[in-house]
């Protein structure tokens, strides 16, 4: 039987060469997660931010607010630099998708005070993570996949309220035979056991 880390390599195999995504092994938690955005959203913007300017953007951007993330990753958004001037900034490049940078990590760990998470395989758009694929074996239920998402999203203190991984859109649950996908949504919406569905959950064909 195929392994979960053989099915993890496989799908950063087609990730890479067949959709061109940068596979980047050295984003492994929260420190480079964020160092890569930054490095991301300087050039997408054209800009150089000093350490305390960057701090403020991040405490700026991270919200627990599903809706409020997802409307910040589609418009032009305003941030008050240092010496007072606005800059209108991008988060992604939602008029011309090609000048996007799109990349693959896995096994990232978001350690928050309360939370020491581990997340299979992620896309990121401009180094924010949008998808979350949470892999099993064959012998392995997609719903155990599924609740395990929803009892990451449910954990106090969890990285998708207080870290990059607000911005996640989509979760992806696969064991190699049955690929289902759901939106994230705020946690009062957010409810699934493995009984009955609560989430809207669709099947790929």
């Amino acid at each position: 039987m195929i392994k979960e880390k053989q099915i993890e390599e496989n799908l950063i195999h087609k990730l890479t060469e067949e959709l061109k995504y940068v596979y980047r092994p050295d984003i492994f938690d929260r420190n480079t997660l964020e160092q890569n955005f930054r490095q991301k959203f300087e050039r997408l913007n054209r800009v150089h931010l000093s350490d305390s300017e960057f701090n403020r953007l991040l405490e700026d951007i991270i919200s627990a607010d599903v809706f409020v993330s997802s409307k910040r990753l589609r418009e032009i958004n305003t941030f008050i630099r240092e010496d007072g001037t606005p800059l209108q900034y991008m988060l992604v490049n939602i008029k011309d998708w090609c000048k996007n940078e799109y990349e693959v990590v896995n096994q990232l760990r978001i350690n928050t005070k309360n939370s020491f998470q581990r997340y299979d395989v992620i896309l990121l758009i401009n180094g924010l993570p949008v998808v979350q694929v949470e892999l099993k074996t064959l012998d392995v239920s997609p719903r155990r996949a599924m609740q395990q998402i929803v009892d990451y999203k449910n954990d106090t203190g969890n990285g998708y309220a207080n870290s990059l991984l607000c911005f996640m859109q989509l979760f992806v649950v696969s064991n190699y035979s049955n690929t289902y996908y759901f939106a994230n949504n705020n946690l009062q919406h957010f409810n699934f056991n493995a009984d009955e569905q609560f989430l809207p959950v669709y099947q790929w064909a």
